[in-house]
């Protein structure tokens, strides 16, 4: 049998998440065909040249009676007009009537096409049945065990169908973990495989399949032992030197580095293990040593498009634009498919450069795919920074968006274009708009609270603040903002501070919020506690308006120098911010 069979278990499992089922007359919904064989979601190959043919010796002499008749119209008559549970329940019958595996057949298939997990199993099992020799048979029931979770019952057939295809059984292992990835109890996973192993102790994939899933039932000495076994059957395995330096990750960095340096050595030309040995050099701050490996990897493989883009990603990491560069144009001569990834890369990099004009002539050239709404908001942004904002608000206005999502998007980056010029009232306005169309959508919700509260309408920044909160309850944001906005008013004073804290638990870490609990601290007369995490969400971020406040907490207790100190090093990062301004002013006045 030349049909990889583990292949085929998954596109049988993947029915059910699958679309329509075919039909021979044609379904009166969606027009299409039903067809009883031939599908990969009938769980054979997919291909006509393997499709089973059935022995006459294996089919049942049955009449063909009055009751199989109507069960059968029936049946055919339910499955044309939709109605799945009576085209289920009919077919089992006529398979439990009949026992021709047949009926079975098209029965699991109907119940798979139904999402009736454990009524496929039960034709399955019927046609296994009535016709145990079928590894099509075998093929569907033990990817519906599977499904169930049923690892011990889908043994038998698994280790059957293994055999049944030797020539393969290597591939089929490696698409084993796959297959069984749905069974939440890994380590019953792990037992399966090991059992499956046991006549084919010589094959490195063996191995392999075992290291994984004792990796992720969390065994890792045996993970490491197995894929150590599969590296000694096969030493210049280059998958399985990477797999076993991620798992010496886990344990020490350096070992998993001397690995992968040592296995080199040995195998100079194995460019998957030179990546991830160079990525790991990254990691451990070794920049030298990485642009060496990234040399190496550049002059052995100029023809290779792939290495090129693995090379120009790492460079950009190491801040080495001009191998970034060098590297992502070469992939582009070369034929690199997803060109739209590269000039997407590219343009980021001119703009990491602040070479603006390229980084926007890049970002233009991002035609389609996930990336080409970023791209296109980017080269606006860029735009409205040469001074050319009409342009740029043009640019936004005439891009497509073909869901609610990037339809916020779109407004949101126009928003922010205004924004950053100051025109607060033209983006509360934009704001508003969007809201009109995408009343509960929560960035524009929380957006518009902020340009309400540039523009002195509190009434709309507290609505929209309760609503997200609504919403979503555990958006740390929006607690931070309502509460800072209290605070900052000097209102509601303890609500404020419940707000707050409210933030504080939803997200510790984060030194905005840190921020505005000593400053509710503060405006409620608790200096030290104000001052104390001041200090703390300072020391994560010197952030601007941060610097603002514990400056002016410093200035209150009379520590005038250091305030000043820290506004003057706020001020040489950000000349220009209104917070900072605003405060200095009004406390040197």
């Amino acid at each position: 049998m030349k049909t990889n069979i583990i292949l085929v278990l998954l596109l049988t499992l993947g029915l059910g998440a699958c679309a329509q089922f075919p039909s021979q007359q044609g379904d009166e919904k969606t027009g299409k065909s039903i067809a009883p064989a031939k599908t990969a979601e009938s769980g054979d190959s997919g291909n006509a040249g393997d499709e089973e043919e059935i022995s006459e010796s294996k089919l049942p002499k049955l009449e063909l009676t009055a009751p199989i008749l109507f069960d059968f119209l029936l049946g055919e008559t339910a499955l044309q007009r939709g109605n799945l549970d009576i085209a289920v329940s009919r077919y089992l019958k006529l398979a439990q009537t009949t026992r021709d595996p047949r009926i079975a057949k098209r029965a699991s298939e109907i119940a798979l096409h139904a999402r009736q997990a454990f009524a496929a199993e039960r034709a399955a099992s019927m046609w296994v049945e009535f016709d145990p020799d079928s590894l099509d048979a075998r093929q569907t029931l033990a990817a519906m065990l599977v499904n169930l979770g049923k690892l011990d019952a889908a043994f038998p057939h698994l280790e059957k169908l293994l055999a049944s295809d030797q020539e393969n059984v290597g591939n089929a292992f490696m698409q084993l973990n796959q297959l069984l990835s749905r069974n939440s109890n890994k380590a019953e996973t792990l037992r399966l495989i090991q059992k499956l192993a046991v006549p084919y102790p010589k094959l490195p994939e063996v191995h392999f399949a075992i290291s994984q899933a004792a990796w992720f039932a969390g065994e890792y000495d045996t993970a490491l032992v197995e894929m150590d076994e599969a590296l000694s059957l096969r030493p210049d395995w280059e998958i399985a030197a990477v797999q076993s330096g991620r798992m010496l990750q886990r344990q020490s960095n350096i070992d998993a580095a001397n690995f992968y340096r040592d296995y080199l050595k040995k195998y100079p030309e194995s460019n998957e293990v030179r990546i991830a040995y160079t990525r790991l050099l990254v990691e451990l701050n070794e920049k030298d040593l990485a642009r060496e490996q990234l040399r190496i990897l550049f002059d052995q493989n100029q023809d290779d498009a792939e290495i090129m883009v693995a090379i120009g990603l790492i460079s950009t990491e190491l801040y080495d634009f001009d191998m970034t560069e060098i590297s992502l144009k070469r992939a582009l001569a070369l034929g690199y498919e997803d060109t739209n990834a590269i000039h997407f890369h590219l343009a980021r990099v001119y703009e990491e450069m602040k070479q603006t004009d390229l980084a926007m002539d890049y970002y233009r050239q991002v035609k389609r795919g996930g990336r080409y709404l970023p791209a296109q908001i980017r080269y606006a942004d860029l735009l409205a920074q040469k001074g050319h904002l009409d342009d740029a608000r043009s640019h936004i206005q005439r891009l497509p968006a073909s869901n609610d999502q990037q339809s916020a998007h779109l407004i949101l980056a126009e928003a922010q274009i205004l924004r950053r010029v100051g025109s607060h009232q033209e983006v509360f306005k934009i704001l508003d708009a969007g809201l009109e169309k995408l009343p509960d959508y929560p960035e524009l919700l929380y957006d518009r609270a902020l340009a309400a509260d540039k523009i002195g309408k509190f009434d709309i920044l507290e609505k929209d603040l309760r609503k997200l909160i609504k919403l979503r309850p555990d958006n740390a944001h929006a607690y931070n903002a309502l509460g800072y906005s209290f605070a900052e008013r000097g209102l509601h004073l303890p609500e404020a501070l419940r707000l707050i804290k409210k933030a504080v638990e939803l997200s510790p870490d984060d030194p905005y919020i840190m921020d505005s609990l000593g400053w509710v601290y503060y405006r409620m007369g608790n200096i030290m506690d104000g001052l104390n995490y001041l200090n703390r969400a300072f020391s994560i971020s010197q952030d601007s308006e941060i610097a603002a406040h514990l400056g002016e907490v410093l200035w209150v207790q009379g520590a005038h120098e250091d305030a000043e100190d820290i506004w003057r090093s706020a001020l040489e990062k950000d000349p220009d911010n209104e917070v900072l301004l605003e405060t200095i002013k009004r406390l040197k006045k």
